[in-house]
């Protein structure tokens, strides 16, 4: 029987320049989706899962996200003295109990392999999950890496999130080639970082949600400099296919690209639409801004 999924990694290093200049002090994963940070909506992905140890790979500009998860004691007693109970337990829940954040400084910005690296001390000698918190997934009602690790306990193998993206954005991505097994999952035979559309050998992409085996860290570690002069996760996943099978799962949901400033803004026009206190009242002003004069 396989090892349940009980970590979870956090890249956050990141300098969030297309963001410039609201993450020049702010972290790009603090930026709220209505009335969460995006780092949140990760984080909580991560716990329905049942993942019990958040391991935040962060750069010295990245205090606010520790500050989030840490506990207020000054904010606590103010809402209790002044009888605020709901949003007291809104605070006192931003973690659950049972579960611990661990925070791991990325002194350079070697990529996205390197982050993950820096988190093997800590994980160790398990399989884990990668959530990149630009990456916001509206699984409905179960969350994508839950999802991925439902599979995770079939298989046992290393699984990649994809979805299929326009052929025009490949240049984005890794992109797979793999053969299908059913609707939602293939079993991967290669993965490119970022070629160029006529390239590509699919339209198939890794977004931001992984499950690993342990063995990835080893192979991250004499795996070279790779595109933009970084030490690429993709790169030692294709290493890793060498060696063990690799799946893509096409998960259920849909994926807001919050790296992307258009991305944003659809995420916080959706969500906004499906919160429950504004959501109503939202809609309401969306429609009378958008009849013409």
């Amino acid at each position: 029987m396989c090892s349940a999924i009980t970590k979870a990694v956090f890249p956050v290093a990141g300098l969030g320049t297309r963001f410039l200049p609201a993450t020049k002090a702010n972290p790009k994963e603090m930026l709220p989706v209505v009335d969460k940070p995006l780092i949140q909506y990760a984080v909580e992905e991560a716990v329905e899962a049942g993942i019990t140890e958040l391991i935040f790979v962060t750069s010295s500009s990245k205090r606010a996200i520790e500050d989030h998860f840490d506990k207020n004691a000054e904010l606590e007693m103010e809402l209790e003295k002044k009888g605020k109970q709901k949003l007291l337990e809104l605070v006192r829940n931003v973690v659950p109990s049972g579960v611990t954040c661990v925070y791991i400084r990325q002194a350079e910005a070697l990529g996205l392999g390197h982050a993950v690296l820096c988190a093997k001390p800590v994980v160790g000698n398990e399989p884990f999950a990668v959530i990149l918190a630009d990456d916001l997934i509206d699984g409905g009602r179960q969350g994508v890496v839950s999802q991925m690790a439902d599979l995770y306990e079939q298989q046992s193998c290393s699984i990649l999130g994809v979805e299929e993206v326009p052929q025009k954005d490949t240049d984005k991505y890794g992109i797979v080639s793999s053969t299908r097994i059913d609707d939602s999952i293939s079993q991967v035979s290669n993965i490119i970082e970022k070629p160029k559309p006529v390239q590509a050998p699919s339209n198939l992409a890794v977004v931001g949600r992984y499950i690993l085996n342990p063995r990835i860290f080893e192979l991250l570690e004499t795996t070279g400099m790779g595109s933009g002069g970084e030490i690429q996760l993709t790169d030692a996943i294709a290493r890793l296919l060498e060696e063990e099978k690799v799946l893509a799962y096409r998960f259920h949901g849909k994926r807001y690209d919050c790296g992307s400033k258009l991305g944003y803004l659809q995420a916080t026009v959706e969500y906004g639409l499906k919160h429950t206190e504004l959501g109503a009242d939202f809609k309401s002003y969306l429609k009378s801004f958008c009849i013409p004069d």
